[in-house]
């Protein structure tokens, strides 16, 4: 399954679009070749560890947009999520996480990649 993503004029945006889950996308999407490289899955929210949120805080009228957006037709992209040894960290998609969160939503579609400890410790810098 893929998204398409279209920019209309107002005028042409008096369609709907629907789709069946949680919160508008797929559970499990795919993998790549052979099983390398990223897989689009939906994760429970409470499994991501985000150890950027102390230090930085969201615009809340994107948050807001996001989740009028969410609501409507679903997440489009995924967030980004580093897997280390089982855990999973995301430092990419504040904004659509903190939508998610205050919906209400238990799962968000993210992207996800294999990561060391290394690759862990480069993004906390």
């Amino acid at each position: 399954m893929a998204n398409l993503m279209m920019r209309l004029p107002i005028s042409l945006r008096s369609f709907s679009v629907s789709a069946s889950s949680s919160n508008g996308s797929p559970p499990v999407i795919g993998e790549s070749s052979g099983g390398v490289g990223p897989m689009i899955v939906e994760l429970p929210l409470e499994k991501i560890r985000r150890p950027l949120m102390r230090t930085r805080s969201n615009d809340q009228n994107k948050v807001k947009e996001l989740m009028d957006s969410i609501s409507q037709i679903g997440l489009q992209v995924p967030i980004d999520v580093i897997e280390v040894d089982g855990t999973y960290y995301g430092f990419s998609g504040c904004h659509r996480y903190e939508a998610h969160q205050k919906l209400g939503l238990p799962t968000i579609r993210c992207k996800i990649r294999k990561g060391t400890k290394e690759t862990l410790r480069h993004h906390l810098r």
